[in-house]
């Protein structure tokens, strides 16, 4: 029996990549594989632990054919590897970091994901971001309105056939928690259990 691919998003500083490495032990335990994405982003950079190539060391990988998907956003672009393709048909759940603006085209490649859209109150993430400091007050109040607007399309979205492909996790609170119930919705949807 094939594995199933859990695609998670959620805006810039929803905290998807301290899920990711909170939840990683646990996971790990029931057989679900997490994927290090692919980069475009210096080594250095703070955030998730991916694989940091440059712009060209990317082409020639998508070039060769090493991603089973692969996008660009906000400058930058991501790629995940194919590997994940041998796991899913090894019967391995596999977890990945995706992108909202992506999900269509996963969708087509992977037609029975599960998105997990890690969610955040709008005043929480505003200060995350904020602490961050990598964007402007303006950038930050850009990324906050087309978050909102992302979501209210993906929840509209979901009143269709795809509505039993989503979960949605509010992240506003204590990691810990999230990560309980992150496992406990995978566990109702006898993914990576």
């Amino acid at each position: 029996m094939a594995g199933r691919l859990i695609y998670l998003i959620g805006p810039s500083g929803s905290g998807k990549d301290s899920l990711l490495d909170a939840a990683r032990e646990p996971l790990a335990a029931r057989g679900c594989r997490i994927v290090r994405r692919v980069i475009t982003r210096s080594a250095e950079a703070k955030g998730e632990a991916a694989q940091a190539v440059s712009v060209e060391q990317f082409a020639r990988m998508q070039e060769q054919g090493a991603f089973a998907l692969s996008w660009a956003a906000n400058g930058l672009h991501y790629g995940i590897p194919g590997e994940i393709d041998q796991w899913l048909a090894e019967g391995h759940d596999v977890l990945i970091n995706g992108s909202r603006g992506h999900l269509p085209q996963a969708r087509e490649r992977y037609p029975d994901l599960l998105v997990v859209l890690l969610s955040v109150d709008q005043v929480v993430l505003r200060e995350r971001l904020l602490a961050r400091g990598r964007e402007s007050a303006q950038e930050i109040e850009a990324r906050l309105s087309r978050n909102a607007q992302f979501a209210d399309d993906l929840l509209a979205a979901a009143g269709t056939a795809n509505a039993s492909s989503i979960l949605l996790l509010d992240n506003s609170g204590a990691l810990e928690q999230t990560v309980a119930r992150l496992l406990q919705r995978l566990d109702r949807e006898h993914v990576c259990a």
